[in-house]
């Protein structure tokens, strides 16, 4: 669906396991967390191409080799987010 506005949130949560979380089921599958230093890895840190009508159509963000792959909108928020955390090694 297009035009939709997504609002991402950068915040200091404290201790997870004293959340409780209580997202949409029907937008989110399961709520997971990856370490700073894990998505800071290039080998974590890949791209995807994507085909339109057989050629290559765009190129996003995916990072991988941990428990998920993180792809589509999430990686490109966490794409944008590294560069602004930590800008000298993204």
């Amino acid at each position: 669906q297009q035009g939709q506005m997504v609002a991402p949130v950068v915040a200091n949560l404290g201790p997870l396991e004293d959340l409780t979380l209580t997202p949409n089921p029907e937008e989110v599958e399961e709520v997971f967390t990856l370490p700073l230093a894990h998505l800071l890895r290039e080998e974590n840190q890949g791209y995807t191409h994507f085909r339109t009508a057989g050629r290559y159509g765009y190129t996003l963000p995916v990072f991988l080799n941990g428990p998920h792959k993180v792809w589509g909108l999430t990686a490109i928020i966490t794409e944008l987010t590294l560069e602004l955390l930590a800008p000298d090694r993204y």
